[in-house]
């Protein structure tokens, strides 16, 4: 199924706070950013992301972006110009 990056982006933090246990909330804090700033970001009615964010997100994972990205979300995403 394709999907949007945004999409694609919410699923894959969504997928590895699954596999290791971690609640939203956690994801937040071990970042050292504010719950509403994850929260804002799996909301499906926005629609903007921002890398910064992302890596910061990435950074308290102890993960790259490049890991973050390589994952089968991300291999078949929607054109995004319509």
């Amino acid at each position: 199924m394709k999907m949007m990056v945004k999409d694609a982006v919410v699923q894959r933090f969504q997928n590895i706070c699954s596999s290791r246990g971690i609640k939203i909330n956690e994801l937040a804090v071990i970042s050292g950013v504010t719950p509403s700033t994850v929260y804002s970001m799996l909301d499906p009615k926005r629609r903007k992301l921002q890398i910064a964010t992302i890596k910061i997100l990435c950074d308290g994972l102890g993960m790259t972006l490049a890991e973050f990205f390589d994952a089968p979300e991300f291999e078949t995403l929607e054109q995004e110009i319509r």
